[in-house]
């Protein structure tokens, strides 16, 4: 299972734990991945995984369509810019 964010791509970050005696050893900062369904206007119901940051910021944007149009594809995964194609194919049928 890859611990990765859908959208955004944000994944595993690694560091020390590091004690009072400053002793380091290696650690995971896992990412807050959530298991949801979002609401898309043009295509319905998206189940992905998206981490909790990217929710927040998805519903700050006005939704799924919206963060996905906003948002440059430097800054999407492969799997989202597929996703941002079927939301503008969709939203131009319908227009």
């Amino acid at each position: 299972m890859a611990r990765r964010c859908d959208l955004t791509g944000k994944g595993v970050m690694s560091g020390n734990n590091v004690s009072h005696a400053h002793n380091k050893t290696r650690r995971r900062f896992l990412p807050n991945l959530q298991e949801t369904t979002l609401i898309s206007d043009a295509l319905g119901p998206v189940q992905m995984k998206v981490a909790a940051s990217t929710l927040r910021t998805v519903e700050h944007n006005g939704g799924l369509d919206a963060y996905l149009l906003t948002t440059s594809d430097t800054k999407l995964t492969v799997p989202a810019r597929k996703l941002k194609r079927q939301v503008r194919r969709a939203t131009a049928a319908t227009a």
